[in-house]
């Protein structure tokens, strides 16, 4: 029988893990439980040692992320359940996860509907993710960035050294067990509103939100977002030789300039695709 690993990254979480690590005890009596607490100054710690649950503290905070990998690092379950500290995903959609995996997926995703979306700007940025992520892959995406997953720990642990230590290590997991064919599937749940206050800042973390969708190309394929770019570069240089053919009978340095430019972003994008293939390799090799 497989045995589970429940990981929850958690900073100043201390009101939301109260109320949920009974649950989740109570849902999974037999799983061993992790919280990670990513540098807070509250009573989380305080919180996991009434509970009996064991905390891993970190002097300082080093993201969501780097929460995730040194979970995932200690862990001795062959299944690992990866859950918000916040309180907004329910210990019981776990059993439901779980069921999956007999079905032969290594990594299950917990897909939130439009209501358990954090307002309508992070829903509309979720959707496109959702989108581009599925076209990249060829395969559905529900739920590119949701943090509520169940996943093969040493499927999850050849990625280790692919997730970065901010807040978008579901996106890099998800498209990384794409990549290498591990199959990926989704169970719809409903996220509940979430205790305390959230640490995204729209503002600081705008760029973020925007290098993940090139991220999501990078992690793939680049070829695929490379391609096109060199092809539009192409096109518009053979536009404006044209229409500068047409008026001055001549070649002009914008057209050339342009041809320059779909040369060098594919030439881009064939190293990039190497440079991907060696990254997946180096992680089944360590």
């Amino acid at each position: 029988m497989n045995s589970l690993s429940i990981i929850l990254p958690a900073k100043n979480e201390a009101p939301a893990l109260a109320g949920l690590l009974p649950r989740l005890r109570a849902a999974q009596p037999t799983a061993e439980i992790i919280v990670v607490d990513d540098g807070s100054t509250d009573d989380t710690r305080a919180v996991c040692a009434q509970h009996g649950i064991q905390c891993l503290s970190s002097p300082y905070s080093m993201g969501n992320g780097a929460a995730i990998k040194r979970g995932a690092r200690v862990a001795t379950g062959s299944i690992l359940v990866f859950m918000d500290g916040d309180g907004q995903h329910d210990p019981a959609d776990i059993a439901r996860m779980l069921e999956k995996l007999d079905q032969g997926y290594d990594m299950i995703v917990g897909a939130r509907d439009w209501g358990s979306q954090a307002g309508v700007g992070r829903g509309v940025a979720n959707t496109f993710y959702n989108w581009l992520a599925s076209r990249m892959t060829g395969h559905f995406v529900a739920d590119l960035t949701s943090g509520f997953r169940v996943a093969r720990a040493d499927k999850f642990c050849e990625f280790l050294h692919l997730l970065p230590n901010g807040f978008s290590y579901p996106t890099t997991s998800t498209m990384a067990f794409f990549r290498s064919a591990y199959p990926v599937t989704y169970v719809p749940i409903k996220a509940a509103e979430r205790i305390g206050k959230s640490h995204i800042k729209p503002l600081r973390d705008g760029l973020r939100f925007l290098l993940i969708i090139f991220k999501i190309a990078t992690l793939y394929s680049p070829l695929k977002l490379f391609v096109p770019a060199s092809a539009v570069f192409l096109l518009l240089g053979c536009i404006n030789y044209t229409w500068t053919f047409i008026h001055e009978g001549r070649l002009t340095n914008m057209s050339t300039l342009m041809w320059s430019a779909a040369v060098i972003v594919f030439l881009i994008g064939l190293v990039s695709e190497q440079i991907t293939a060696l990254t997946y390799m180096k992680g089944r090799e360590s």
